[in-house]
């Protein structure tokens, strides 16, 4: 994946973090370290990257945090592979709470809210890195990339198109046949 030596961490301990007063911080990763975040999300090129924000205290034992992530990032297209740039900017918040209890329904309902168990560190970077992993396009296009149409069949018989997989493709020949017979 990458060398560990070069991905960049943040880790902020919460035993010594502040409860009456926001901490704040701003992880701005050098190249060597926008190189690593880039080959572990497998993007061609992270040239720009911030996110920046605050530990905000809660009550007498939890957080929240909130930070502005603002990208410049290159994906390769998911047709041509070639370079898609993309201008990101996101907002997020995160709630972490000391008395935090996993939800017991195999089926829960997801909260509006991110919240989570409160861990002994909060590493920025890896809160960042989701952020930004949530905000890629999922499907980068190169402009003017077109997929196309495959067209399959076996030999001898009309290849079958997609317009043909369609469910009511059938349902036009069949008004035409029943207007036919009225006639």
């Amino acid at each position: 994946m990458t060398d560990s030596t070069a991905f960049p961490r943040m880790p902020l301990r919460v035993a010594t973090l502040p409860t009456r007063k926001p901490t704040r911080f701003a992880f701005r990763p050098n190249e060597g370290e926008r190189k690593a975040m880039a080959n572990a999300l497998g993007l061609l090129d992270l040239p720009g990257f911030s996110f920046v924000g605050q530990l905000q205290p809660e009550g007498r034992h939890d957080f929240r945090l909130t930070a502005e992530m603002t990208a410049q990032v290159v994906q390769p297209c998911v047709i041509t592979l070639a370079p898609v740039p993309a201008n990101l900017r996101d907002e997020s918040t995160r709630h972490y709470l000391a008395d935090y209890t996993d939800p017991e329904e195999v089926e829960a309902e997801i909260p509006e809210e991110d919240t989570e168990r409160l861990p002994e560190e909060i590493d920025i970077v890896q809160v960042a890195l989701e952020a930004l992993t949530l905000a890629l396009p999922p499907f980068p296009r190169a402009a003017g990339a077109e997929l196309g149409e495959a067209v399959y069949g076996p030999p001898g018989q009309e290849p079958l198109r997609q317009a043909d997989l369609n469910p009511f493709a059938g349902l036009a020949s069949l008004a035409e046949k029943l207007k036919q017979k009225d006639e």
